[in-house]
């Protein structure tokens, strides 16, 4: 079997993260399970304003309303009831352990595959996981292929999967929603319609 992480603070969870699973899901990987893991706390957001942030619990609701339509995915609340900064090896260590006969791909955007060789305890990351790192056009694969040449350099395995651009960030979703700006164009219909109903990243609202 070969599972893939996929991790993150999704907050909120939208489009461009549903479409970088599905480009995995029909690359040359080809993971069995998708295993999409909300983090407690991301160690490089730590210490971040949290003012107008969804909590952990909201955070898993939306990931698991984002991907339930998906095949092979699950959402995992493994990290959040850590309590703790999500450190990566440590997540790839315990899926070692839940699955010790699969092979692991870890799935990162173009700026975690940038600063990878930074991350605690890089060097296990990349000896456990193969890295799929998600291109959201021509551009940014040529700048990919950068950052991959740096990941192979230190022995590890990294394939670049395109996927359809996206140009939004969560941050952004998020400061339309304070705006009451419509986002139906960039998160699923039900993870809309839960933010709304619970008023998540309405100041004053909650």
């Amino acid at each position: 079997m070969i599972t893939a992480l996929f991790g993150g603070s999704f907050d909120p969870v939208h489009l461009g993260h549903v479409n970088a699973v599905k480009s995995l899901l029909e690359s040359s990987l080809a993971p069995d399970r998708v295993i999409i893991m909300p983090a407690f706390v991301n160690p490089f957001k730590a210490g971040l304003d949290t003012e107008n942030r969804a909590d952990c619990e909201d955070r898993l609701q939306m990931c698991i309303l984002a991907f339930e339509k998906l095949p092979r995915c699950v959402v995992s609340d493994y990290e959040i009831k850590k309590k703790t900064p999500s450190y990566t090896a440590d997540t790839l260590e315990y899926l070692q352990k839940l699955y010790p006969e699969d092979k692991f791909i870890l799935t990162v955007g173009s700026d975690s595959l940038a600063t990878l060789p930074t991350w605690n305890r890089s060097g296990e990351i990349i000896a456990i996981a193969h890295i799929a790192a998600v291109s959201r056009s021509p551009e940014e694969s040529h700048r990919i292929e950068g950052y991959a040449e740096n990941v192979r350099a230190l022995g590890g395995k990294v394939t670049i999967i395109e996927t359809e651009p996206f140009e939004i960030s969560s941050t952004e979703i998020r400061k339309k929603i304070v705006n009451s700006k419509d986002i139906s164009c960039y998160v699923d219909k039900n993870v809309v319609q839960y933010i709304m109903s619970k008023s998540i990243y309405k100041q004053g609202d909650r």
